[in-house]
């Protein structure tokens, strides 16, 4: 990612005294779909491919991406449209793509541990150096395959959404993890790529965990250290609802 010093006074109790801060980059990027202009995004200027790839999929544009050229800030995605896109403006600022978001089709489960290493893992060099930017990561069968960080939570789920699209991963086998709150638009995110697990350490909101019981999605929010909520789904989370089982005898 780019980040850039910037020079600054910090106060403190002691008193003050001129500091250089890391400064993390944030720039303006335009996507075309397949020949069109799509949307632009405020957005860290690195990972274009998987930014672009992700959006489309992320917003339920499509279900995959047949290719992504980048060219400067410019992002060209070629990919087989399965609605028509109409355009909103989320909370964020950001664009988000009108419609019910997809539902959610997976056996898979997960483990306390299992919830609390996905959270572990969101933790970036980058978040510690500049405290500028949000996360995600991705978990497929149990391993981390990607973590992207950007200065919009929505870019970082694109990212990584898109590096899956790109490889061909099995998104119905992933885990997504997140740094930001889960409103609607950031829960439909997950439920039009497939994804069927997803762990945030910040809050989600009423519409939230409402888009997430409807998509079928397993939606855990307030992940920090031993802690975590399970809002919906928790079939997906068998040992916490055992243990609920056993603290209610």
């Amino acid at each position: 990612m780019e980040i850039v010093c910037r020079a600054g006074i910090q106060m403190t109790g002691d008193g003050a005294r001129e500091v250089h801060d890391d400064i993390i980059v944030e720039d303006h990027v335009r996507l075309f779909l397949n020949g069109e202009f799509l949307t632009a995004l405020v957005a860290s200027p690195d990972r274009l491919d998987d930014l672009g790839a992700g959006f489309v999929v992320c917003e339920g544009l499509a279900d995959s991406v047949e290719s992504v050229e980048v060219a400067g800030k410019d992002v060209h995605i070629t990919a087989p449209v399965k609605k028509e896109i109409r355009l909103e403006t989320e909370s964020s600022g950001g664009s988000r793509v009108l419609g019910e978001p997809g539902s959610v089709a997976s056996s898979i489960t997960i483990t306390a541990d299992g919830i609390r290493a996905v959270t572990a893992a969101i933790e970036s060099d980058t978040w510690r150096r500049t405290g500028g930017v949000h996360c995600s990561v991705l978990f497929c069968d149990g391993e981390l395959v990607t973590r992207a960080c950007d200065v919009g939570r929505h870019n970082t789920v694109d990212k990584v959404v898109g590096h899956a699209a790109l490889k061909g991963l099995d998104r119905s086998r992933c885990i997504l993890g997140c740094t930001g709150r889960q409103p609607a638009g950031m829960v439909a995110k997950a439920a039009n790529a497939g994804i069927p697990i997803v762990v945030s350490r910040a809050a989600t909101t009423d519409r939230g965990i409402l888009t997430a019981e409807r998509a079928g999605l397993t939606l855990v929010g307030f992940s920090r250290g031993e802690r975590f909520t399970i809002y919906t789904h928790p079939e997906r989370v068998p040992e916490v609802l055992e243990q609920l089982e056993k603290t209610k005898r």
